[in-house]
């Protein structure tokens, strides 16, 4: 299993406990996010799509279980492993935590040996490995070419299929600028005739749909899809 691919959340209101469990999810080799509470959590959570959370019960601002119903309805999320973090271990924390939707449950304080064994057995589900050639990722944006939706921020959109193309094409490279003819060779190939228009009409609509910013004109050349 190559950990590298794995993005782990750590949530918790004490510094110490960021710090400890962080770095020994490090050097196991886990790509590591932290967030010292719930609202941030969210926040993070749709930047980095993260395939395991560690969530603490007790946080202010947004506890445990509200961020993680929160999390739950986020489309992004589907398909992320959420364990909840926590100094209690009363039966009733147990239950009300999985009722709010969480896959397991672990007591602080914990060893690293435990915690790494944990979070092994939870991500071994993925099989190992992660085919994300479909999935692409730029900035607060994801693209699945499988399902042919994007998502934005955690909001799901279904474009029809030449906007969806048409936006893959200025994001697979980004900030590369695509000729008029390259787009249309790509989107539409070179043996449909289409008016002339038609680029600048797609990429209008899909401003318009995904109220972003980055796609850019460039007069007289062509598009390209604009980050830094």
């Amino acid at each position: 299993m190559d950990k590298s691919k794995f993005r782990i959340l750590l949530v918790d209101d004490e510094p110490d406990i960021l710090e400890f469990v962080g770095y020994n999810l490090r050097n196991e080799g886990y790509q590591v996010t932290t967030a010292a509470n719930g609202k941030d959590a969210l926040r993070k959570a749709r930047e980095i799509n993260p395939h395991i959370v560690l969530l603490d019960v007790m946080m202010p601002e947004m506890d445990g279980m509200e961020t993680c119903r929160e999390m739950k309805k986020m489309p992004s999320l589907k398909e992320t492993i959420i364990v909840f973090f926590t100094a209690r271990s009363e039966d009733y924390s147990q239950i009300s935590g999985l009722e709010a939707g969480a896959d397991d449950y672990l007591t602080k304080p914990i060893k690293p040996a435990v915690l790494l064994s944990k979070v092994n057995s939870l991500l071994r589900r993925y099989k190992g490995e992660i085919d994300n050639s479909h999935i692409l990722e730029v900035g607060n944006m994801q693209i699945d070419k499988e399902k042919y939706i994007v998502i934005i921020d955690g909001i799901e959109l279904i474009l029809p299929r030449k906007e969806f193309e048409l936006l893959s094409l200025l994001a697979s490279k980004p900030n590369k600028v695509f000729t008029r003819d390259e787009i249309f060779s790509r989107v539409w190939s070179s043996d449909v005739i289409v008016g002339e228009r038609t680029i600048d009409v797609h990429i209008r609509k899909i401003r318009e749909k995904t109220g972003m910013e980055n796609l850019k004109t460039i007069k007289g050349v062509g598009y390209k899809f604009e980050y830094r």
